[in-house]
């Protein structure tokens, strides 16, 4: 995959696949082609940074050449071989053969550490990025969990919605046939529909922090009937403010529980949630190399006085940029730009936390389907989102 990140001297920041791009508005921004990381458990690799905001000629003071950088491209990719394939794990007949329809054969290097562990029923913290393969490192084992003993109930609990209606496709195409029900529960989404859900028998519930405190506080959830716990993403939360959120949840669960801790990041704030949530867990650390290593950075200079959506204009209307992703940085941003886009002839849709659920899906199904060849997104809304 050919990747490139061009900087355009604003505050938005694009990246694409086969090739794609990006393009950030304000300024400078940070332009990538083939940002993207497919297959399972694919999604965005990591977020470039930026360099200060421009206008009034501060740009001149900028360095460019901090935003120039050839991919590594030479870099010899270490061959990971795995302890494990995926028939030596200890799994029910049913998710065996689920695995095998899947086409799944050996485990990521996350799913060959923590699968076992999760088994033996540790708590687990891993530090891995989007793209590894983490989903199904604890879907798995959790699924055989409720294979053993049908009243067994699993709270995953995740930062956007987009993620949450991700891991739950994902549980349901595992789970297929066995019997295992799920509830998933995120804001922009019928409240009226979750809660008449949840009067059923489940054996998941997947959801975001603030919709899952409006259902308990509604007596719609009983956190003492959980005896396993998901806190996926717990950096991008604890970045969202919804650190409070995951206290007050974790307060409510049984003291005897199994607690699962997924972060990108290890920070001292995370470190301190660790201890609060964990009973001497196994860590696990697996990170791959940052996105920026692995695309081409550069610059679009700007003239002065010049227009720059007249300059992406141009770039998208370049053959190579089929594809392209936008990152905005707020959501009028982001839905101002689609729009502009759209006048400007281009298929364009916009995904950010003041649109509704159907619309979010829409623009992502279309998006995923190359119905579309723009998607701006803030990063909340795009946060490890799977997208070949």
């Amino acid at each position: 995959m050919y990747t490139k990140n061009t900087n355009m001297g604003g505050s938005s920041r694009p990246s694409t696949h086969k090739p794609s791009s990006a393009f950030r508005p304000g300024g400078p921004s940070r332009f990538s082609r083939g940002g993207f990381r497919g297959g399972n458990g694919g999604g965005f690799r990591g977020r470039p940074s930026f360099g200060g905001r421009g206008g009034g000629g501060r740009t001149d003071h900028i360095s460019h050449a901090r935003f120039i950088n050839k991919a590594i491209i030479t870099e010899e990719v270490v061959h990971f071989v795995p302890e494990h394939k995926f028939q030596d794990f200890v799994f029910e007949p049913s998710l065996k053969q689920a695995i095998v329809t899947k086409g799944y054969l050996l485990p990521t290097p996350i799913q060959d550490r923590a699968i076992p562990h999760v088994l033996k029923g540790s708590d687990v913290v891993g530090i891995a990025n989007t793209g590894t393969g983490k989903t199904a490192a604890f879907l798995l084992p959790l699924i055989n969990k409720v294979l053993l003993n049908r009243k067994q109930q699993v709270l995953i609990v995740v930062p956007t919605r987009e993620l949450a209606i991700q891991i739950d496709a994902e549980l349901k195409t595992f789970a297929a046939g066995m019997r295992m029900y799920s509830v998933c529960c995120v804001g922009g989404a019928s409240l009226s529909k979750q809660i008449n859900d949840l009067r059923y028998q489940y054996n998941f519930i997947i959801g975001t922090p603030g919709r899952l405190k409006d259902l308990i506080d509604r007596k719609m959830i009983f956190l003492k009937e959980f005896n396993t716990i998901v806190l996926d993403e717990a950096d991008r939360m604890l970045d969202m403010g919804f650190v409070n959120d995951m206290r007050a949840v974790m307060a409510g669960m049984p003291k005897d529980r199994q607690t699962l801790f997924f972060s990108a990041t290890l920070s001292s704030e995370i470190e301190k949630l660790i201890h609060e949530f964990l009973k001497e867990p196994v860590r696990i650390s697996v990170k791959t190399q940052d996105t920026s290593k692995n695309v081409d950075q550069d610059i679009v200079k700007v003239a002065r006085g010049a227009n720059k959506i007249d300059v992406l204009h141009d770039l998208l209307n370049q053959k190579e940029f089929s594809k392209v992703l936008i990152f905005g940085r707020t959501k009028h941003g982001v839905e101002k730009l689609s729009g502009l886009l759209v006048q400007k002839g281009f298929k364009a849709d916009s995904i950010h936390g003041d649109k509704n659920h159907s619309r979010r899906q829409k623009a992502l199904t279309m998006f995923k389907n190359n119905q579309m060849q723009v998607l701006v997104a803030t990063d909340v809304a795009a946060r490890g989102l799977d997208i070949a």
